[in-house]
């Protein structure tokens, strides 16, 4: 898991710290992925149009938990923002997201 952690961001274990900070958490998965369900006030962006719509996430001047289907493209998603100056974290799977948010 050290590899995956270093390429994508730290997993899930600091969600309810960043929560606590007032994160906002967004979902980076495709359109129809979300209107299928989608965690509650998530906001979403599209992974492949976050590059283009990066100053809709900084504005908000909070942290972020970003999160996709299995962890991957929030990995991607947590790597660009960071890139960025963002303050994100990589929430991994909607699953496991959700259990982690109670």
């Amino acid at each position: 898991m050290g590899i995956f952690n270093a390429l994508f961001g730290k997993s899930t274990n600091n969600v309810a710290e960043y929560l606590e900070n007032g994160a906002v958490i967004l979902d980076v998965r495709t359109p129809s992925e979300y209107q299928g369900g989608h965690i509650k006030n998530a906001i979403h962006i599209p992974v492949q149009e976050l590059g283009n719509r990066f100053n809709e996430v900084k504005k908000l001047n909070k942290p972020v938990i970003a999160y996709c289907a299995s962890g991957m493209r929030s990995g991607s998603a947590t790597s660009l923002l960071k890139s960025k100056g963002v303050d994100v974290i990589n929430g991994g799977g909607m699953g496991s997201l959700q259990r982690k948010l109670g």
